[in-house]
């Protein structure tokens, strides 16, 4: 048990919790420690965790060696850059902060402490439908990618009348930086960096200051091109993406989740064919198992206890990621101006 990675967690809500889960299952890591503002003071839980009501002191009373930040987007840099100050590797929940600076920030002091891992949460990758869409990809047994559409909306949920996740001072933006950036960061992993971007970005129907529907039409420099619409109104929880290629199609729909209510994640291979008369053969996978969040925790150990760098997730990727977000934002003249975005 002494041999184990000593864990803090900052940020004990949903998916602080359920990040422990998967700490605490993992032979080499156990969660210590946790801090959160809803803690009125420090103390230990029945199972002998240590629970502390801020970062600060949860470092100052307890040696860990990782913290994993699952705090708002506010402050999720600020308590990135103290845990790393402090000699303490970090793993941060996406977003990686409100702005492209942010994470300028962040990496900043990331290169004060080499030794140090950084890595962010995006466990899209680790779904299986992606990993196996991304081997077909690879493999170019369907030629090159010609375009992708991809749409990932979230259904009218009461909290995002009140939700943190509706405050630009405290969330940086909406629909788009929360869950859009998944798609993004698909996207990106499958055809590469977009350089040229049209966008609309609107509030117009939950009239917060941050987006509620984010429309963009991106182009790579080999004329890749892809569709995102990442949506709030969506009225019910939707996940799609389609990339077509030269010889096929992939269609990955529906995302396993904690709520499961992006319906069943599947991937459907399409071989077309002269003579289908365009009805074409396929090949459909269901996938019953998310292993993404174990192995995303899985391989941040992983890095820790060999000293490897971080492969997915790095904070080169988040950064890339971000900036794609807020050249969507600065592409649309009226959204840039109307909250100053440069």
């Amino acid at each position: 048990m002494s041999s184990k990675l000593k864990i803090g967690i900052a940020g004990y809500g949903i998916v602080g919790k359920r990040r422990r889960q998967f700490i605490d299952s993992n032979s080499y890591a156990q969660v210590i420690a946790v801090c959160d503002r809803k803690f009125e003071k420090s103390g230990q839980m029945e199972d002998g965790t240590y629970f502390f009501a801020n970062l600060q002191s949860m470092i100052n009373e307890v040696k860990l060696d990782a913290v994993f930040v699952c705090l708002t987007n506010d402050i999720a840099p600020k308590a990135t850059i103290y845990c790393l100050e402090n000699g303490i590797h970090v793993f941060c929940e996406k977003p990686p902060g409100r702005t492209v600076e942010d994470v300028e920030q962040v990496i900043l002091t990331e290169k004060k402490f080499p030794k140090l891992k950084l890595m962010y949460g995006f466990n899209h990758r680790y779904h299986e439908s992606v990993k196996e869409a991304l081997k077909i990809v690879k493999e170019k047994s369907l030629g090159e990618i010609i375009n992708m559409r991809g749409i990932y909306g979230k259904s009218k949920i009461l909290s995002f009348e009140s939700d943190w996740r509706t405050k630009r001072e405290i969330a940086g933006g909406g629909i788009l930086l929360d869950q859009g950036i998944h798609m993004l960061d698909l996207m990106r992993l499958f055809a590469g960096e977009f350089t040229k971007i049209y966008s609309f970005v609107h509030n117009y129907f939950w009239q917060h200051d941050v987006e509620d529907n984010a429309y963009s039409l991106m182009k790579t420099d080999n004329n890749i091109v892809a569709m995102l619409h990442s949506s709030a109104t969506q009225w019910r929880h939707k996940f799609q993406l389609e990339v077509t290629l030269q010889k096929g199609q992939l269609i990955l729909s529906g995302i396993l989740s904690g709520t499961k209510s992006y319906g069943a994640e599947t991937l459907t291979i399409v071989y077309p064919h002269e003579n289908d008369c365009g009805d074409p053969k396929e090949v459909t996978i269901r996938y019953n198992n998310d292993p993404s969040w174990n192995d995303e925790v899985s391989d941040f150990i992983k890095c820790i206890l060999t000293d490897c760098p971080i492969s997915s997730g790095s904070s080169e990727e988040a950064l890339k990621t971000m900036q794609l977000v807020y050249n969507i934002y600065s592409s649309d003249s009226k959204w840039k101006e109307k909250y100053s975005i440069f």
